[in-house]
Parts: C-alpha cells; sequence; structure tokens
C-alpha cells in the first residue's frame, strides 16, 4: 500500500480517502494474513480500532476465527472469490459479530499479494432473526394446537361471486385433502394468505403447526438457516437450532414471495421437497421432514422463469396444483359483496350502525382500479370510517388519491357515448346472469330469455369469462 514519490503519495492518500469514505468495511491483508489497510466503516462494524488491528494477524486480532472459518484466510489459501458470505465471530472485546463478507484475492504476475474483503453488518438482523425464530419454536412448544389455528382464515371468508374465481376456490378446496404443493399465483392483496390458511385448515395437517415466510422480507444470507436450521460449529456463535422446516412438521409451511428466494437456495428447497430429507446448514445429518409446502408469487411465473428469477424446475414441482386469483379490477362484480361485508365489519368495531356508501363513492369505486386490490378496498373504507361525522361515507372522507382519481373517473363517465352506456349495462346484466346459473351457459340464456347462440355471441364479443 506505500509507495515513494510526491505523486505516487499523493494517489495512495486519495484512494484511501475514498475506502474510508465508503459505508462498506474494508480489509485488506497481506499474503501472511497480516491486516494493511482497516478502513472507519470495518472498524465501526467490527468494534475495533485501526490501531487494534493494523499490523496484526488475522487470527490474532479474531482469536474466535480459524484458519477454516477466516474468510480472509480461506481466500489466501485457495486463491478463490467469496461472494455473499456470512461470518459470525467474537472480536477482542467478546462481542459476537455477524458480517455479510465480499472477499477476494489480489493478484500480480501470477502471484498472491493478498486479500479484499468488503463486508457489511448483519448483526442486529441476525439477532432479530434469531429472536424471531426462537420465539416461534416457543411458540409452537407451548401453545396448545387448538389456539394456534383459533386466527386462521377457512374459505367460507374469501367472498367472491366471478365464476373464474369460484372454480378456482372450488379448485383448492378439493386440492386442500392431498399432500400435494400448491402455487398460489396472485398480485399482493388478492387473498394469496387466506386461500393458504383456508387449504391448511381443510387438509390431513389441520392439527399441526401453519407456518408463515414471507421470502422478500429477509436477506438471503439468513433465509437459508432461517428454513433449514443450523449445527453448533456451522460458524461461530452457530447453535443446534431447527429451522422453519422442522416446525413445521405434519403441517403446512406457506412461502410467499417464492421468486424472491436466491436461485441456489431454491435449488435446496427443491432438494427437501423431492426428497422429504434436509440438512442443517453446517450439518451432515439428514433429518425427515413431513411438510406441506404452500407456495405464492405476485407475479407471471413464466416471466419470472424467463427473468431467471425463479427455477423451472421448482416451477414444474410446485405447479403441481395451481390457484390463479384475480385483481379486483377484473372481478367488479364483487365490489359491491366485499364493500357490503367490510362496512358490516366496521360497523360492528366502531358502533356506527348501518354504514354505507354516498352515490358518488359508488361510483367512484366502480371506475377505480384499485391498483392494491381488496386490501386497498378494506383500507381505504376503514381509513374513511375516522372522518365521517354520521353513517355516510363521502367522497371527502377518501385519501387524497382516491379523489384526485374521482375527477378524471367522473370525465370518463360523461365522455361515454350512448352506445358506450348500452354496452356497459348489457355486460352489466349478463355477468350477473352468468353468476346466477353458476357458469352454465343455457341456463343463463333462459334467465335473460334469449337464445344460446346470442349470448354465446356476446359473451365473445364483450370478453365475459364463461367461468
Amino acid at each position: 500500500m506505500v509507495q515513494h514519490g510526491g505523486q505516487g503519495e499523493c494517489s495512495e492518500h486519495v484512494f484511501q480517502e475514498v475506502l474510508h469514505g465508503i459505508q462498506e468495511g474494508v480489509h485488506i491483508v497481506n499474503a501472511q494474513g497480516v491486516t494493511i489497510f482497516y478502513n472507519q466503516a470495518a472498524s465501526r462494524i467490527d468494534g475495533m480500532e485501526s490501531t487494534e488491528v493494523l499490523g496484526t494477524h488475522v487470527l490474532e486480532t479474531f482469536p474466535s476465527l480459524t484458519e477454516k472459518s477466516s474468510t480472509l484466510l480461506y481466500v489466501l489459501e485457495t486463491g478463490e472469490r467469496l461472494p455473499d458470505t456470512q461470518q459470525t465471530f467474537l472480536n477482542q472485546k467478546g462481542k459476537q459479530i455477524t458480517t455479510l463478507n465480499r472477499t477476494f484475492p489480489v493478484h500480480v504476475e501470477g502471484r498472491c499479494l493478498g486479500a479484499v474483503e468488503i463486508s457489511r453488518d448483519y448483526t442486529q438482523v441476525r439477532e432479530l432473526s434469531e429472536e424471531v425464530h426462537a420465539l416461534r419454536e416457543q411458540v409452537w412448544k407451548a401453545a396448545p394446537h387448538k389456539e394456534k389455528k383459533a386466527c386462521l382464515y377457512k374459505f367460507e371468508d374469501f367472498l367472491t361471486q366471478h365464476p373464474a374465481l369460484v372454480a378456482e376456490v372450488s379448485k383448492a378446496r378439493r386440492v386442500a385433502h392431498s399432500k400435494a404443493p400448491v402455487l398460489i399465483i396472485g398480485e399482493t392483496g388478492t387473498g394469496k394468505e387466506i386461500i393458504s390458511q383456508s387449504i391448511h385448515q381443510l387438509g390431513l395437517g389441520k392439527k399441526k403447526p401453519f407456518i408463515v415466510q414471507n421470502c422478500a422480507a429477509i436477506p438471503s444470507s439468513l433465509l437459508e438457516s432461517l428454513l433449514f436450521g443450523t449445527e453448533k460449529g456451522a460458524f461461530t456463535g452457530a447453535e443446534d437450532r431447527a429451522g422453519l422446516f422442522e416446525l413445521a412438521d405434519g403441517g403446512t409451511l406457506f412461502l410467499d414471495e417464492i421468486h424472491a428466494m436466491p436461485i441456489d437456495l431454491q435449488a435446496k428447497l427443491l432438494r427437501v421437497l423431492e426428497d422429504s430429507f434436509l440438512r442443517r446448514v453446517g450439518g451432515s445429518k439428514l433429518h425427515s421432514v413431513d411438510v406441506r409446502v404452500i407456495a405464492a408469487i405476485n407475479e407471471d411465473p413464466w416471466l419470472a422463469v424467463e427473468s431467471g428469477k425463479f427455477r423451472k424446475d421448482l416451477f414444474y414441482r410446485l405447479h403441481v396444483v395451481s390457484i390463479h386469483l384475480l385483481p379486483l379490477r377484473k372481478r367488479k362484480e364483487d365490489l359491491q359483496l366485499l364493500t357490503n361485508y367490510f362496512l358490516g365489519n366496521l360497523s360492528r368495531q366502531y358502533s356506527i350502525p348501518s354504514l354505507s356508501l354516498s352515490v358518488e363513492v359508488e361510483m367512484l369505486f366502480r371506475q377505480y382500479d384499485w391498483p392494491g386490490n381488496v386490501r386497498e378496498l378494506r383500507n381505504v373504507l376503514e381509513g374513511a370510517v375516522h372522518f365521517i361525522e354520521s353513517n355516510c361515507i363521502e367522497l371527502r372522507h377518501l385519501s387524497r388519491h382516491m379523489t384526485k382519481h374521482s375527477t378524471h373517473a367522473f370525465q370518463r363517465s360523461r365522455e361515454l357515448s350512448l352506445v358506450d352506456r348500452l354496452t356497459q349495462y348489457e355486460s352489466e346484466i349478463i355477468t350477473k346472469a352468468m353468476i346466477q346459473s353458476e357458469g352454465k351457459v343455457s341456463r343463463a340464456a333462459e334467465v335473460l330469455q334469449i337464445p344460446r347462440q346470442t349470448l354465446q355471441y356476446k359473451l365473445r364479443k364483450l370478453g365475459i369469462q364463461r367461468g
């Protein structure tokens, strides 16, 4: 790191200033494992002063590490790069530190001159993850199964009149009694967790745990140990701990946003699904698990496969049964049903009799696209209840983004021609008839008192699904 000559010394000074200014820790050792550079971020992360680290060997500075567990010494020994590797160690003050490291050797003319490590602090994330994991263990061991499943949804809680969605819910009911993996496909807020809980409630393992893990909600470096558990010695500070698969044994593990799981971890998940055995992180013993996996994805799974976010083989393994949940904008016939249900709940919750919507709000709701789906509808209604003076929700009680949309919605409504209005009305009438007849075209034609062929033509023309 030391160069002679004014220009060389100036360049090195600038280089060191840059490294000291970044948020990631930078630790550089020479070929013997002695520290020659240690930036301010590394000092903050490791809880060590630079004077305690510079000029000393890695194992002297961090005595809890070994030649095998130290990522820097491993890279010096093998000459291989280590991408995103978790390392837990004790500093000289006895504090346990967890970092996520990218470590690589420095080669010049075929000779290894040292190694560079760029690290991020994961201590608090790891501690939080372990606290949550330990709490889950205590809850599942201590609470009776009757209490554990008391708050879970049932199929009756999923409200819809849409023929296609009714068929999907029926499919979910039929598959609930098997152990087959299920992939639920639907945008955020469409009810994926309601369906997953309902499948569990009706399934063979309904008296066993139902455990949820959002794969996007935890750093990828910690997700593997959370799912599969750890063996003592896997890394410094690691203890024998069961993962979520073992905690869910006999029951159901719901993995939301499955495509956010790292690709290499998806391969390990596939192996567990195929063999019903797992190895804890750092362990060699095989653990048998009997867990039903329900996964969910909030985007087109084929696009996720094509973009490389979702392994094709895992997709096919989970796609044994797929449940497609329509967004609210494609099931507007459910809007009144859902609104009445939420208003009833809010009425009881806030002791407001007979909550209702103004005509303007009803019109806005029909025009709005509901990007947040059913969850957004529920939140909009609950938010409005806090501002009403009587029992009627009006435009002025809604959030600003909703009222801003109302101006555009009403303008579009006024611009509709007579033909457009008639087409809209005809579509609503036919859709209601199809719902009443449970998707049976012949029965719907009788209700509408038109020939079956005419109804088939109108269904194609208006783009109405037959269920």
